[in-house]
């Protein structure tokens, strides 16, 4: 955030918002390559990066919010654009999150739908004896698995709805005006 607000005045503003839409959709992309055990580091390299693209996104859009506003108006417009964007990724965040619950059941749904005993996929030497002894135990077990990969799944599948979001957002960058630089207010 300190490199983007000494670029936001050499800069057009929407070429840093584009750019931070790039570096995250980027990020983005790359945590659909997840699975069921992902690396340390690339959990910190996409994260680090979608923060990158973060700080390349709201910044610039702050700048251009209050670009033609007086500066009496901006205490206002400050707390209506804050409210408005904790509303929006609320919003977002709900949906993101029922889109994923909804995905969880179905790809669990799918994954069981052709399970049998000659299809789990390893042997039975693979489970410890004490739970053999247990039916309960066993099919707990397989259910756990299933969950644990058809959750995967989901989170495959919202990170790349949310990837072609912000794709699907940046060519309404191109509606934003250029604020006029700072010499010339």
């Amino acid at each position: 955030m300190m490199l983007v607000g000494r670029l936001v005045n050499a800069v057009d503003p929407r070429v840093l918002i584009l750019s931070g839409l790039f570096f995250t959709a980027t990020s983005l992309y790359y945590m659909t390559q997840f699975g069921v055990f992902v690396p340390p580091s690339m959990l910190i390299w996409t994260g680090a990066l979608q923060g990158f693209g973060l700080g390349f996104i709201f910044i610039p859009l702050n700048v251009v919010a209050f670009a033609t506003l007086k500066p009496r108006y901006r205490a206002e417009a400050a707390a209506m654009f804050s409210l408005v964007r904790n509303v929006g990724s609320s919003i977002g965040i709900s949906m993101v999150m029922a889109v994923l619950s909804r995905n969880i059941q179905i790809n669990h749904a799918y994954l069981t739908e052709f399970l049998t005993p000659f299809t789990l996929g390893f042997s039975w030497q693979q489970i410890p004896q004490s739970l053999l002894s247990n039916s309960t135990a066993v099919l707990a077990f397989v259910d756990l698995e299933i969950t644990r990969q058809a959750a995967a799944i989901a989170y495959i599948n919202d990170f790349k709805l949310m990837m072609w979001v912000v794709l699907a957002s940046a060519p309404l960058v191109l509606f934003l005006k250029r604020p006029a630089p700072a010499g010339l207010k």
